[in-house]
């Protein structure tokens, strides 16, 4: 298994610990998606932009079938977030 540094939370600054402060926020925690990204604080910031447009924005799509495609591409890729 390959190993990523990261930025804890209770050491983030910048950008880093705003991002982390809206993802605990959200869901109560920092999730290790975020975690990873820490390294490149732009990267993590212009990632979570494009999750919210995704998720949030304007769509003719509901929130819950967002929700379903993101759980059907999640699980299709033995991912389970």
């Amino acid at each position: 298994m390959s190993y990523i540094e990261t930025v804890n939370p209770e050491e983030a600054d910048g950008i880093v610990k705003k991002e982390y402060e809206k993802g605990v926020r959200r869901s109560g925690r920092v999730f290790n998606i975020l975690k990873i990204m820490s390294q490149s604080p732009q990267a993590l910031q212009a990632s979570m932009r494009m999750y919210l447009a995704i998720m949030f924005g304007e769509s003719d799509l509901s929130r819950a079938q967002r929700e379903m495609l993101a759980t059907v591409v999640s699980w299709t890729n033995d991912c389970f977030y």
